[in-house]
């Protein structure tokens, strides 16, 4: 990091002025004689660059560098409710364990919670070293400051160099809060992660809108921290024999002070989640009405699967958020996606490229969802999803059933 130094001897209305002309953002003033930058600079270091002489200066922070002897290790939190772990988890193993084999680090997992013993013994058949195990009643539910504090206990004993969190609802609350305790960065969402030979995570995230996929390092700090979503790796097959060993951690229970009571405890509803559908269509901005849709909710039933849209379809009220899938929506990874009308934006494929088929109908040849696509159709929605509807119901023995499921039948008009 850097900052830019004013040298206000070299200062005076002339330069000042070029100063001022020169800054695309508007972030220089001089008032009173005095030159200063504002909240609005964005380091582009034209000023320096195209600027009087000597008159701003780019100065280099002073880095203290970590040894990275000291930490070793891929550690994964365990993500949880009541003892039933999240998928993401095994998601996050697959992933450390890939990483690990290249620098030859162990994989560890930090379990947090209320008698979770018996829960922790699953994780040593997916190939995990050992598994560290805070089962104390004050982290039975969910609190930030005990699971901040029980985290922060693990890190200080054990100086994993990288940590994975799954990025759900605890995890997007717990990782920047164990980040902040160590003064370390926290790359949220990866999609993409790997490892330099000096230990350095490298963490790939879409950026600027989706604009550029951002490579992210943080080579000065331990531990490294990143968020990935559920369904953006992929899970290692559970293997019937047990292996590495379970660590019960203990630490003073007064450190466990909260501000939080659980006073009760409601179940949420069991909802529908497309991040777990085996089959799904997507509509996206080639639907030109509401009634449209209906191309898109008789193609997913008849092939006995589910729908879903991109972010302009729930700007428009059409469909509810939970149906959208990209980087503000869910990430999926089903057996076959099938999108129609859909460009193909990052922010978009970064939610489903893990499919195992994606097959894409578009009548612009030049999409980019044909470079992410195993099989595509240049052509207009509105000829061949009800030939494609037909064909699959010809080929399924289906003559007479009416899918009403989600919406009425298509229109043909």
């Amino acid at each position: 990091m850097g900052r830019l130094k004013i040298n206000q001897e070299k200062i005076n209305d002339e330069v000042a002025e070029k100063l001022i002309r020169i800054c695309p953002f508007n972030a220089i003033e001089y008032k009173e004689g005095i030159l200063d930058i504002n909240a609005g600079c964005k380091m582009c270091k034209i000023c320096v660059k195209k600027g009087p002489k000597g008159a701003i200066e780019f100065v280099e922070d002073e880095v203290t560098k970590v040894d990275k002897n000291v930490w070793k290790g891929i550690a994964v939190y365990v993500d949880h409710v009541e003892g039933k772990i999240h998928p993401v988890t095994l998601e996050l193993i697959g992933k450390a364990k890939e990483l690990a084999k290249k620098v030859n680090y162990p994989v560890y997992c930090v379990y947090l919670g209320y008698q979770i013993f018996d829960s922790a013994q699953e994780l040593l058949h997916y190939g995990v070293d050992e598994v560290f195990v805070y089962d104390y009643k004050e982290l039975e539910h969910f609190r930030i400051e005990p699971y901040t504090t029980a985290f922060e206990d693990f890190i200080e004993k054990i100086k994993p160099s990288i940590i994975l969190v799954g990025a759900t609802t605890i995890g997007r609350s717990l990782a920047p809060r164990v980040a902040a305790r160590f003064r370390t960065g926290l790359t949220a969402d990866c999609t993409v992660l790997d490892i330099k030979e000096n230990t350095d995570l490298v963490q790939i995230r879409p950026a600027f809108g989706g604009n550029i996929m951002a490579q992210i390092i943080t080579p000065n700090s331990r531990p490294q921290l990143a968020t990935v979503r559920y369904k953006i790796m992929t899970a290692p097959e559970r293997q019937p024999e047990s292996g590495g060993k379970i660590t019960v951690c203990s630490m003073d229970v007064n450190k466990f002070k909260s501000g939080i009571e659980v006073i009760k405890i409601t179940k949420k509803p069991h909802e529908e989640n497309i991040s777990e559908a085996e089959i799904i269509v997507v509509a996206g901005r080639a639907i030109k009405t509401q009634k449209d849709m209906s191309l898109a909710y008789e193609l997913a039933e008849v092939l006995d699967g589910n729908f879903a849209g991109t972010r302009p379809l729930v700007e428009a009220g059409w469909i509810e958020a939970k149906r959208q899938i990209g980087l503000s929506g869910r990430t999926v990874k089903p057996k076959l996606i099938i999108t129609l009308g859909i460009s193909g934006a990052v922010q978009f494929t970064a939610g489903m490229k893990s499919a195992d088929y994606i097959f894409a109908i578009n009548k612009d040849p030049n999409a980019a969802i044909f470079s992410v696509a195993h099989y595509g159709i240049i052509g207009d929605i509105y000829e061949i999803v009800p030939k494609l509807i037909e064909n699959i119901k010809s080929a399924k023995g289906i003559t007479d059933k009416i899918f009403t499921k989600y919406a009425a039948p298509v229109s043909r008009n």
